[in-house]
């Protein structure tokens, strides 16, 4: 994948996951935790932990599922 087309996967503003050749899958909780660069996208987890991905690897990116919420009783 090119680096316009990862730009305009992100740009839904939702979570997403990014999922790369070799089947592993990387959350990114908001467009704001990547880093595209010339020759790599940074994905930072909440922990601080950074995954440094090769952009010719990424195969998909794709709308994380919603997550459920819970009815308060009231």
């Amino acid at each position: 994948m090119n680096r316009d087309l990862i730009r305009q996967h992100l740009a839904s503003r939702r979570e997403s996951i990014i999922r790369n050749s070799d089947g592993r899958q990387y959350d990114a909780a908001h467009a704001e935790f990547v880093l595209i660069g010339r020759h790599n996208v940074v994905v930072e987890h909440p922990n601080g932990y950074l995954d440094i991905i090769d952009p010719l690897h990424i195969v998909s990116i794709r709308p994380a599922p919603r997550r459920k919420t819970r009815k308060t009783a009231g």
